[in-house]
């Protein structure tokens, strides 16, 4: 006797079909939506300048500071690093900004030693505030190509305080 045929199933409706998928994209929707809402969250406040020319920097949610200047002409996103003897940009950004040439070294840093250039008379702002003849390294690896270092090159020009949740740079007077 032949095997009974297997019976027909009914399709399935069109609303449970497209329902699975419909859930994938609400969550993706979701997820798009707070992925956005953490973004503009995590950015750092804009730097501030008081009526007597102090720069006010926000500390960020991770700790550190940051301020949105140029280097050379060219925007960067600072981290204040008061550690570091110089401002420093990378490779990639240097180029960009035109920054060629300088005097080859090698940088000591927390993880190791890595070769560089310094250039001497670079003009650097942050915020509204403008130091010309600033030094300037380039060899900054990792991080986004517009990211840098501000540091004791551009610094010293100031008398840095940090104060709760705040760093401060009151312009030192000139001699």
């Amino acid at each position: 006797m032949p095997p009974d045929p297997a019976p027909e199933l009914a399709p399935v409706p069109t609303r449970l079909r497209w329902g699975p998928t419909g859930i994938v994209v609400v969550w993706l929707l979701i997820m798009g939506a707070l992925y956005l809402a953490m973004e503009q969250y995590l950015k750092p406040k804009p730097v501030t300048i008081t009526a007597d020319g102090t720069l006010v920097i926000a500390q960020s949610r991770d700790g550190h500071f940051y301020a949105q200047g140029t280097v050379a002409g060219k925007s960067a996103q600072f981290l204040v690093d008061t550690g570091a003897s110089l401002v420093t940009v990378s490779n990639e950004f240097a180029n960009q900004a035109g920054l060629h040439g300088g005097v080859s070294t090698v940088f000591k840093t927390a993880n190791g030693d890595l070769p560089g250039r310094i250039l001497a008379d670079v003009p650097v702002t942050v915020g509204p505030i403008h130091v010309s003849g600033v030094r300037v390294g380039v060899g900054l690896v990792g991080g986004e190509t517009d990211m840098a270092l501000l540091g004791q090159s551009f610094l010293k020009h100031f008398e840095v305080n940090l104060s709760g949740r705040q760093m401060t740079l009151k312009p030192r007077p000139r001699l």
